[in-house]
């Protein structure tokens, strides 16, 4: 049995029958859809628009800098507004599929939208007319892309950003939901990432080698390819997989409990269950929850029952007056989930401006591997997804089981984000010291204020940047799959696709935080400067090191007073048993 596996959440107060039921009402008629034989289906989809968009995404920078005559600096800023971009935008995937349109028709939408991006970026690394010329060797006249050319550019860009953006984690709903039990769910997970990042290093060396070594408009083409084969495949699955049917959005229901409560601030609230309403779905028969919890008890009105709010019948009448004790209870969990989800916001800043940072940095070591075959900057962050995607497989197969024996209990979500945060602190510290390093061999070759578009080669092997990716890599293997079960667990079951995008948001977030806070160290030091062979990356990397540790402090605190809300009920319900 997995040790990563995800618990369905329950609601509060019921039983697993109810549970179940309220679940198949997603899903389609038809017994015989989902299972494991959509597995493949959906893990071909991942792999073919994973290898597409890895592919253009992880050497934006190089082809910024290299093609269209940006800055370095700068180009790792517009680097950081596209990656935060493409993981805030799984929020409105999500919300489209919760509400909406249902998992297929987003990831339907969503893969064209890649394909077209795909396409334009194509155009513009083919047609010379859409780039500029190139800058000479050393030379410190560039021209600036036109208008047109920054037009097309930005819209291709911004199309596969849509697409990549919102098919991954919708993707990952859509497959949860092929299961019912929740072994199936997590072994699912586990997978699903192995993939996702499998796919991710076929492109960071394939693709990006053929960018780098052969053309540009082939590797890009290759990216096209493999994101139509993967949408042909996810059609080709259609009549196999479960889908999952909107009832209306969850959000509104959200937005209604405090709407309510606002309005009954004035009432008091009561510790009996039978003035509270219990009912969803304006009168469905199914009593979801007793007395709401006392926790954020200003909430308990929205649920408290006042004259005019229910009809004869039982169904609401004033729908923005009450809410269900669940509704109550579903908003609790997210309020609660929030600091958390703010700790993790600065847990994945120091590692975005890593990875930007760490690209500049091989841009400026050695990259050969004997005398013919010299590592593309792009694929130098590829260490950390084969480490993450190997330390994934070995922490599910032997640590988890080696701790579960051991203690008894499985590795909690907390306890794998907790281990996140360290090796994110210590792969920081490594990062300064390689740094430190390079900057001593670049000052004792006085490769220092090199005139030209980049900084000089320093006479230093790239491998140097590995321990500190790899450690990352090991990072990423417990706080990432450990995001991703706290939310699948804790949300309510009419948010599962928000759910798995709560971490994509997380990321986006950081990318636009990391972007500010490269700007507020350029302007404030001058540790940034367009030629890092003059900069001090180790010192932004170190001021990192005293982040994380005072992050990791406010995570510890937070961790401390969380109470899981449906771990505990599923471990309740298998204690009756």
């Amino acid at each position: 049995m997995s040790s990563m596996e995800l618990q369905q959440p329950t609601a509060s107060g019921s039983n697993k029958n109810g549970d179940h039921e309220s679940q198949s009402q997603m899903l389609s008629p038809g017994h015989k859809r989902g299972g494991w034989f959509t597995f493949f289906f959906v893990s071909a989809t991942l792999t073919g628009l994973m290898i597409a968009g890895w592919g253009w995404l992880t050497n934006l920078i190089v082809y910024l800098i290299e093609e269209f005559n940006v800055k370095s600096i700068d180009a790792t800023q517009i680097s950081n507004v596209v990656n935060g971009s493409i993981n805030l935008i799984p929020i409105i995937g999500a919300v489209l599929a919760d509400s909406f349109l249902g998992s297929f028709h987003v990831v339907s939408i969503s893969s064209l939208f890649s394909l077209l991006g795909i396409i334009a970026l194509t155009l513009t690394a083919t047609l010379s007319h859409l780039r500029p010329q190139h800058c000479g060797t050393g030379s410190t006249l560039c021209h600036t892309p036109s208008k047109l050319q920054l037009a097309v550019l930005y819209t291709g860009i911004a199309l596969a950003s849509i697409g990549l953006g919102v098919v991954r984690f919708t993707l990952a709903s859509l497959g949860a939901n092929q299961f019912d039990s929740p072994e199936d769910q997590g072994v699912f997970f586990n997978w699903f990432f192995f993939i996702f990042y499998s796919a991710c290093v076929v492109s960071s060396l394939g693709i990006v080698y053929v960018e780098d070594s052969i053309s540009w408009g082939l590797g890009f083409g290759m990216c096209a390819a493999f994101n139509f084969l993967g949408l042909v495949i996810f059609f080709l699955g259609n009549r196999f997989y479960r889908h999952d049917k909107p009832q209306g959005s969850p959000y509104t229901s959200l937005a209604r409990v405090i709407v309510a409560a606002i309005r009954k601030r004035n009432v008091l609230v009561s510790s009996e269950s039978k003035y509270y309403y219990h009912k969803i779905n304006d009168g469905a028969s199914e009593a979801i929850a007793a007395t709401p919890k006392r926790s954020f008890r200003f909430l308990n009105r929205a649920a408290l029952i006042t004259e005019g709010d229910i009809s004869s019948d039982g169904s609401i009448a004033k729908p923005w007056n009450i809410s269900s004790v669940q509704q109550v209870e579903d908003l609790k969990t997210l309020i609660r989930i929030l600091p958390l989800w703010a700790s993790t916001v600065f847990l994945a800043t120091p590692i975005v401006i890593q990875t930007n940072m760490t690209i500049l940095q091989a841009l400026a070591m050695d990259r050969h591997l004997g005398p013919n075959f010299k590592i593309p900057a792009g694929s130098i962050t590829v260490v950390v997804l084969i480490s993450s995607a190997i330390f994934i497989a070995l922490f599910d197969r032997f640590l988890y089981s080696t701790w579960q024996s051991l203690t008894g209990r499985s590795l909690t979500p907390l306890q794998r984000i907790g281990a996140g945060h360290v090796f994110n602190i210590l792969s920081m510290a490594i990062s300064a010291l390689v740094e430190s390093k390079r900057l001593n061999v670049a000052h004792d070759n006085h490769l220092q204020d090199h005139q030209g578009g980049a900084a000089a080669v320093v006479p230093m092997l790239a491998l140097w940047l590995f321990p500190q990716l790899i450690v990352v890599g090991m990072g990423e293997a417990f706080h990432f799959p450990g995001n991703v079960s706290l939310y699948y667990q804790e949300f309510p079951v009419s948010m599962k696709s928000t759910a798995t995008s709560m971490i994509s948001i997380v990321i986006g977030v950081a990318f636009y935080v990391s972007t500010a806070v490269v700007d507020l160290i350029r302007n404030v030091t001058g540790w940034l400067p367009d030629d890092i062979n003059d900069g001090r990356v180790d010192n932004v990397y170190w001021t990192f090191v005293v982040l994380g540790l005072l992050n990791y402090g406010y995570f510890l605190l937070c961790a401390k007073f969380y109470k899981y809300q449906n771990l505990e009920q599923e471990a309740e319900a298998n204690t009756q048993i």
